[in-house]
């Protein structure tokens, strides 16, 4: 694998120009303001699981857009003082919340665990209009290109800020010690919650984050969801790439970061063909929180691979978010 972009002595200098539309933040504010105006409370179910003896497994369904339930797991370790800190995961392109089996890492060492499926890729959240789960994946970086109300990542990103008012309703859960985490498309749900969530978000873990610098990714990218984006402008009159990449400004890491205040663990692998380095920078460098990264060197999109988690859980505790005795 060769680097897939600038050399890192640019890229920690990269600090592209890109306005927020002007309506940005009154965009998001009648968007989460609709939502929470649906109520409701999330619903737990037990889920007995006799291969999984140290863990507690619930279901869980949570309002996200428009009220639409949303699928959750809650893990906990069994047996720990309530409330614990807590930590909602997000997931990467065309993935769900999947089976609890893949999540065992932080319920592992203290921590409750909320795990959101994604809307419309997972099989237990549909997308309004879109069919009961998966189908065909590819495709959701432009539904509803044409206008910014009507784009997929609206709906999700809403559902990802419903899901931390939901973890905060939870009994199980430390209201004050919520971070968010994910890695790729899972990496800029974290992001963009970060960057509208405010204080309800106490850490971010912001894995070679996806959904940042658009046009850059558009550009650069040789594999992975940016490509639909190119594959959609080139079918497509030159006028629509203006009224494509504004309607995605809306849902860019890049201005997300700039509103989030929440410290945030950054990370990027420099031989990244699919979330290329410099759209991780654009949005790192923005971040307006205390802020770090590590840097992969030799890394594709699998980033720090079995590295990383011990990053993580080591920086988690550095901020204060780690459950007593670690």
């Amino acid at each position: 694998m060769p680097l897939t972009d600038l050399p890192l002595d640019e890229l920690l200098k990269y600090r592209p120009d890109l306005p927020a539309p002007a309506d940005f933040d009154a965009f998001w504010a009648q968007t989460l303001d609709q939502a929470r105006a649906q109520g409701g409370s999330p619903a737990l179910a037990p889920v007995e699981d006799h291969l999984l003896p140290a863990f507690e497994v619930h279901d869980v369904r949570f309002p996200g857009w428009n009220g639409e339930p949303v699928a959750a797991w809650l893990m906990l370790p069994r047996g720990a003082e309530e409330p614990l800190p807590t930590v909602v995961k997000y997931i990467g392109y065309s993935g769900g919340r999947g089976v609890p089996t893949d999540h065992l890492l932080l319920p592992a060492a203290g921590y409750a665990h909320l795990i959101v499926d994604s809307r419309g890729q997972g099989h237990d959240t549909p997308d309004r209009g879109e069919g009961q789960g998966t189908q065909w994946v590819e495709g959701l970086m432009t539904r509803g290109i044409e206008d910014p109300h009507n784009h997929y990542y609206r709906r999700l990103m809403t559902d990802c800020v419903r899901a931390v008012d939901a973890a905060r309703a939870l009994p199980q859960v430390d209201p004050a010690r919520i971070a968010v985490c994910g890695g790729s498309q899972g990496g800029g749900l974290a992001l963009a919650v970060a960057g509208l969530a405010g204080d309800l978000v106490a850490g971010a873990l912001i894995d070679v984050p996806f959904l940042c610098h658009y046009r850059r990714g558009t550009d650069v990218a040789s594999e992975g969801p940016y490509v639909e984006v190119a594959k959609y402008l080139r079918w497509h009159s030159q006028h629509m790439a203006e009224t494509a990449f504004g309607t995605l400004d809306y849902f860019d890491g890049m201005h997300f970061a700039a509103r989030a205040t929440a410290p945030a663990l950054f990370s990027v692998g420099l031989m990244d063909p699919i979330c290329p380095p410099s759209t991780v920078f654009a949005a790192y460098h923005r971040y307006a929180g205390d802020r770090d990264i590590r840097v992969w060197r030799y890394a594709d999109h699998g980033g720090g691979y079995g590295a990383a988690p011990r990053e993580q859980l080591t920086w988690l505790r550095d901020q204060g978010l780690a459950p007593k005795g670690v």
